[in-house]
């Protein structure tokens, strides 16, 4: 299957660059949100838009601008998200606070969300208002699991439960949201909207559950960043959680964690995680959030062909590889 950023990928490309150039009069301020959108990635939250929208009939010229609008605030929330996380690069790239300040970045990112808004304006009063209600709670559940992976920074213990309902907040909605709103432009009914937004959510945790296994399981060559990162962090994963809730001993998961080399400390942890079977139980959670996705696929009111696409989307992004 062609990745499905690739898919729209002339069209969101094109549109950004008309995007870009509504925004050169002030270049201290709208250079920093022409750079961050210009460093690419997957485009993967525009391009559910514009599927969506498609398979309910509707064209990519009508659902452009809410697909500008998504990928807008993904990339706020990225600007804000190094600065929080004092990240000093960014899809191989200095991150925005780097390469200028972070008083510019912290006003360039809300800037884009306001351009966020601006963009759904071009709809009718009915979608607007449709779209907007969508929109703003996925971006307060943003908001929302953003704190909770900071406090889980602060916590020793985070139970399983929380763990899922963070990624879900400040990942899978987002997808999920993507796709209603695409589908809200296309006039689909208020049962369909529903559907597919939950299927972007269940697709969602799957693909940061994927993410999750990929940090500690994966290739280097084609995950794209560093094996173990999340181990040598300390974060709170569901592969730590999920090892420490199963550890007798909870000194040996200390005194693993505790390893002063890093290389070793990872290789230690991960053996740590394979004896506790945290590696088969991540992969069943995968495997069950992808089947609750498929089975929002056969409630979908489309053609087989259409219906394939949904199921292929939801494997390539739960059994990814990169």
């Amino acid at each position: 299957m062609k990745k499905l950023g690739e898919i729209y990928s002339s069209r969101i490309e094109s549109a950004l660059e008309e995007f870009y150039d509504r925004y050169s009069h002030l270049p201290s301020l709208y250079s920093p949100t022409q750079y961050i959108l210009s460093l690419g990635g997957k485009r993967i939250r525009p391009a559910l838009v514009l599927m969506a929208a498609e398979s309910f009939g509707g064209s990519i010229d009508k659902a452009i601008d809410a697909a500008l609008a998504i990928e807008v605030f993904h990339n706020f929330t990225l600007v804000h998200d190094d600065i929080m996380d004092h990240a000093s690069m960014r899809r191989g790239r200095e991150t925005v606070h780097k390469r200028w300040d972070e008083n510019t970045a912290i006003l360039s990112g809300d800037v884009m969300m306001i351009q966020a808004y601006e963009l759904f304006e071009h709809y009718d009063k009915k979608t607007f208002k449709a779209v907007i209600k969508v929109f703003n709670s996925v971006a307060r559940y943003v908001c929302e699991g953003q704190q909770m992976d900071m406090d889980f920074e602060k916590e020793s213990d985070v139970t399983m439960a929380r763990y899922l309902r963070m990624i879900e907040l400040k990942t899978a909605v987002l997808l999920g949201g993507a796709l209603a709103i695409g589908a809200i432009v296309a006039d689909a009914s208020a049962k369909d909207v529903d559907n597919l937004y939950d299927f972007g959510r269940y697709v969602g945790i799957a693909f940061q559950l994927r993410d999750d296994y990929l940090d500690t399981y994966g290739d280097a060559s084609t995950f794209g960043k560093r094996i173990g990162g999340d181990i040598v962090e300390g974060k709170k994963t569901f592969l730590h959680i999920y090892t420490k809730d199963h550890c007798e001993n909870i000194a040996e998961f200390d005194k693993a964690y505790a390893i002063e080399d890093e290389e070793e400390r990872i290789e230690r942890v991960r053996e740590l995680f394979t004896a506790k079977g945290a590696d088969v139980a991540i992969c069943a959670e995968i495997e069950r959030f992808t089947s609750k996705a498929l089975k929002c696929v056969e409630r979908m009111p489309f053609s087989g062909d259409i219906k394939e696409r949904y199921r292929q989307l939801a494997m390539a992004l739960g059994g990814r590889t990169k």
